[in-house]
């Protein structure tokens, strides 16, 4: 008589076909029980055909890859999993396999250690090369003396003035006393500045400096600083797994034939007597496979490009440059309105060639309001400012382009492209991005046709409540801004909208009303995506590609 190894599984040669069948159903009723039980010893299963030796507990049915990392660990005690995986023979998958078997045996522990490492993201790299907004204000004014916020502005941009002066009188650097910036004097390195300094090109754990957490959390919060949280397990063999060892020696030495996969050929041959049958643990979880998809922001833009013709837009196209008349005059912007200064807009060393149709219409309607009811801007409107080139702010441009070019209703057509402003750029800001817009004319489009229009294409695109309050835009009247609640965040507000002013309209010849809206993609593309920094949508992450699934697109 044998015994199968490691099973305990006994056959004789004298019952024949009969009893080999008995022994191999014993065999697998028996692999059954040993995964019911668990850690239980066996020697007192009633199984036909069986016959355990004393003391044998049902872990001795360890696989080859077990036995490999089990004597490893025996040996080193404890390892790191990075560790184990370079001195295991086996491959990573086969190893970690084997290590989370060998846990739920109750042979191993896995404790797991968590620590954030901290690096600069780019907007602190350029603040660590430049100095922090605040710094370089403080340092103009200690050298050119007090200077009004206008000045500070123009010299320094809006968006750097708006952060610093807030940190100015935050950290006692400075004070504003009658519109102007006062220095208080020379300033030490802040801790921030001194983090930024620590950090430079490095990535940094807490314990590697003597900087608090609140102090860092500042510097995440300014978009300043990234926090990656990395994880590292520690693997330790149990004292039931050395317990199971000193026991069983003979047993973690012997070389079985695993097999794990059952064949006819296999049975008939009897083979099966002679190895160790891996049982199957469906439970375990399989492994990601990362297939080829369309990068998730662009799979966004497709949607709502679907839905809109779904809804029967036409989609339109326009050039990237434009001049100055079309991205401004022609919608009713003053020439001296802020948002044309060039701090704000991307201006190009060429002019172009004003449509003449237009130009006397949109003339009179800027300096005295033409045929309109409107007394328009007053002054003089000129035709040089009107030629200069710029990279299109908003995709308005093309629409009232289009508008030109087709006075005649009905009109029904949307625009998605990028569009370009000098932006400094952070989490929530960066110098190009995507805009929607579109426009609906008809002879009597109402105010109502606007919102029902605008809440279609959110419901279709999966937000259940939308909600609209009143707002004010340049060239629409009455003007809405248009928001959807999103649950752990609340109402987002994603877009404004409106009817175009007769000032708009008018010069190009329109009689009819004409429904507009714009609304910011990247935006959009954040609350589905579940991002806090819009510059991840232009970075090539590729852990991030590959991880994000996608029904995140289309979970709204």
């Amino acid at each position: 008589m044998e015994r199968a190894r490691g099973l305990g599984v006994m056959t004789s040669p004298l019952h024949g076909e009969d009893h080999a069948f008995e022994s191999h159903r014993a065999h697998l009723l028996r692999c059954a029980r040993v995964a019911q039980l668990g850690e239980r010893q066996t020697e007192d299963l009633d199984v036909p055909g069986s016959s355990p030796g004393p003391g044998i507990m049902v872990s001795e049915t360890l696989t080859a890859s077990e036995k490999v990392i089990l004597k490893i660990l025996l040996e080193s005690k404890s390892l790191f999993d990075y560790e184990l995986i370079d001195v295991s023979p086996l491959v990573k998958e086969q190893t970690l396999r084997s290590v989370i078997s060998l846990e739920e045996k109750g042979f191993l522990n896995i404790d797991e250690d968590t620590w954030d490492n901290y690096s600069l993201t780019d907007e602190g790299k350029l603040y660590l090369e430049k100095g922090l907004p605040e710094r370089q204000i403080l340092e103009y004014l200690l050298k050119e003396g007090s200077k009004p916020i206008k000045e500070i502005k123009d010299i320094f941009s809006p968006e750097i003035a708006g952060i610093a002066l807030g940190w100015l009188k935050k950290k006692g650097w400075a004070k504003i006393e009658n519109g102007m910036v006062v220095a208080a004097g020379d300033a030490e390195a802040g801790s921030d500045e001194r983090i930024l300094e620590f950090i430079k090109d490095t990535k940094t754990t807490l314990d590697e400096m003597t900087f608090e957490r609140s102090e860092l959390d500042i510097l995440k919060r300014r978009g300043l600083l990234d926090v990656e949280t990395q994880k590292q397990k520690k693997i330790s063999v149990t004292a039931k797994g050395i317990s199971w060892a000193d026991l069983n020696r003979d047993i973690l030495d012997e070389e079985l034939t695993e097999i794990t996969r059952i064949t006819p050929e296999l049975i008939r041959s009897g083979a099966w007597r002679d190895g160790y049958i891996v049982p199957y643990n469906v439970t375990l979880q399989a492994k990601e496979i990362y297939p080829a998809k369309i990068h998730p922001y662009q799979r966004i833009l497709d949607t709502i490009r679907r839905t809109f013709i779904a809804m029967g837009f036409i989609e339109i196209k326009g050039e990237i440059v434009q001049s100055s008349f079309w991205n401004f005059d022609a919608l009713f912007q003053p020439q001296d309105h802020p948002a044309r200064e060039m701090q704000d807009t991307f201006y190009l060393d060429s002019k172009n060639e004003l449509p003449e149709a237009f130009v006397d219409r949109v003339r009179a309607v800027h300096e005295n309001g033409g045929d309109t009811d409107s007394r328009g801007w007053g002054g003089v409107w000129s035709e040089e400012v009107a030629k200069q080139r710029v990279l299109r702010t908003h995709t308005t441009s093309i629409t009232i382009k289009y508008l030109a070019d087709h006075p005649e209703p009905p009109a029904k057509v949307f625009c998605i492209d990028r569009v370009y402003r000098r932006e400094t750029m952070d989490a929530t800001h960066t110098p190009e991005f995507e805009q929607l817009e579109g426009i609906v004319m008809d002879e009597n489009v109402s105010f109502a046709n606007l919102l029902g229009c605008l809440s279609t294409f959110y419901h279709l695109m999966g937000f259940g409540d939308v909600r609209f309050r009143p707002g004010y835009f340049p060239y629409t009247e009455p003007s809405v801004e248009a928001e959807v609640y999103v649950d752990g965040m609340g109402w987002i507000e994603l877009g404004g909208a409106g009817v175009f002013r007769e000032e708009v309209t008018k010069p190009f010849g329109i009689e009819v009303p004409v429904l507009a809206w714009g609304l910011g993609v990247s935006r959009l593309a954040m609350i589905v995506l579940r991002l806090d920094d819009l510059r991840k949508l232009y970075h090539s992450d590729i852990n991030w590609l590959k991880k994000t699934r996608l029904s995140e697109t289309l979970k709204y």
